[in-house]
């Protein structure tokens, strides 16, 4: 009977490719990814997961020869602000989304958004 390598959880793989992309800080190729994943992801899967990450707009891709090279749009607070823009953008009242977003903040937190607001 032949071992398996246990499935990751969705979303562990695009995570720990994002990680090794902004460890490394250069475009890479599928299969440099793939070197610099735990657990040897087949080379069909990080091409799989990264073409769905550029799908997303989470990261770009270039021609290189015959395969691409992939690298975040953002880092990794940069892509954080965007999925929750996104998540704003989805709804039709702003306002109260906003509303509710401020009052769950802490007091520091609300203090630092409201230095970020004076500074725009």
């Amino acid at each position: 009977m032949e071992s398996q390598t246990p499935r990751r959880a969705h979303g562990v793989l695009e995570s720990e490719i994002l990680a090794a992309l902004w460890a490394v800080g250069r475009p890479l190729t599928p299969g440099e990814v793939q070197q610099h994943i735990a657990g040897d992801p087949a080379y069909s899967t990080v091409v799989t997961t990264l073409s769905r990450l550029y799908e997303k707009g989470t990261l770009s891709r270039v021609r290189n020869g015959r395969a691409y090279t992939y690298e975040p749009i953002a880092d990794e607070a940069g892509l954080a602000a965007r999925r929750m823009r996104q998540v704003l953008d989805a709804e039709a009242d702003r306002r109260t989304v906003l509303a509710r977003f401020v009052s769950d903040l802490s007091a520091d937190d609300e203090r630092e958004l409201l230095r970020l607001l004076q500074e725009a």
